[in-house]
């Protein structure tokens, strides 16, 4: 009787199982007028006539029935086996079909891929045994019985530790490290001390979760103003943080391309470096003049500069510039 767990691993084709085939060549053995069958009178506890195959292995499940009886018999059938070829090894197979069906609903049971697959492995665990077992030591079919399920337990072994099967077409998949969902990155920068837990909070709360840096502040009894300076601060390190391990990181990931540009615009860029107006930076190898035209609009040291276009300065007004303004050169 198939079990519920055989039913939901059945194959949509309804393919017969090695076990299901095994019963039905069985059937057909011991049918009709001449069934194989077996002399009773050469083994204690049996009827004395000629047994066929099906009667004689209920009457071998009975618990009346002598072990060393069993023995006998099951030596019988292997030999037979071993000397006639397909027609006893089939009948070997049905025969020991109660012991391989307890084996293989134990396994099915905890098998994860197609359980044809699983039935064929154990019943080629079975029949392999019948060439090397040795029939001269006692409890054959026991013997027989747990090379099946050594076979079937390797078919599952294999299966429970071979990779999850990935189809080729367009499929979800984990984003490369050390991308992930932003409070991953969040909770990462805090495991590696880019960013504090309050800091995490902060951005986390006004940036994803779109609450009002005014009233995060409330809450935590911030000023506004400190609030806004320490977000900035705390994003500044999270982007410098991203932007150094991105290198290993894929590039079409849009979690990390949503999280670095959506801080990025936060963080200003550093301000140019403005040149001093009283320096005057002469080109060389430039156009003659180009210095000195320069030297004019800022130094005022010309000839139609100075006191009423004299060119000259009174050296008590130069000694009396504040040391606040800075002198030009």
């Amino acid at each position: 009787m198939a079990d519920r767990h055989s039913a939901h691993h059945a194959p949509a084709t309804e393919q017969p199982s090695p076990l299901d085939t095994a019963r039905e060549c069985f059937t057909l053995l011991v049918t009709g007028p001449q069934p194989l069958s077996l002399d009773g009178r050469s083994y204690p506890g049996l009827p004395n006539r000629r047994i066929p195959l099906d009667e004689l292995r209920d009457r071998m499940l009975r618990r009346r029935c002598p072990r060393s009886t069993r023995d006998e018999v099951w030596a019988h059938l292997v030999r037979q086996s071993r000397e006639q070829g397909a027609t006893w090894t089939l009948a070997c197979a049905g025969m020991a079909l109660p012991a391989l069906s307890g084996v293989s609903r134990w396994l099915a049971a905890r098998f994860p891929g197609d359980l044809f697959d699983l039935h064929a492995e154990v019943l080629s665990g079975f029949l392999g045994a019948l060439t090397t077992i040795d029939v001269d030591r006692p409890r054959v079919l026991v013997r027989l019985r747990w090379a099946a399920y050594r076979a079937g337990f390797a078919a599952l072994s294999e299966a429970l530790d071979a990779p999850m099967p990935v189809a080729s077409a367009f499929r979800s998949a984990a984003p490369k490290p050390p991308w992930g969902h932003p409070d991953l990155v969040l909770a990462r920068a805090v495991r590696q001390s880019v960013l504090t837990r309050t800091e995490a909070d902060l951005i986390g709360a006004t940036r994803l979760d779109e609450t009002l840096i005014t009233d995060w502040a409330d809450r935590h009894l911030m000023s506004h103003e400190a609030a806004y300076k320490a977000r900035q601060r705390a994003e500044r390190r999270l982007v410098a943080f991203l932007r150094e391990q991105s290198a290993a990181t894929d590039p079409d990931d849009p979690v990390a391309s949503c999280l670095v540009n959506g801080l990025a615009p936060q963080a200003p860029p550093p301000r140019p470096t403005r040149k001093s107006l009283c320096v005057t930076t002469v080109g060389q190898g430039g156009p003659a003049g180009a210095g000195e035209k320069s030297a004019a609009t800022v130094s005022k040291s010309g000839a139609d500069s100075g006191l009423l276009g004299c060119g000259e300065s009174t050296p008590a007004l130069a000694s009396r510039v504040s040391p606040e303004v800075p002198r030009c050169a």
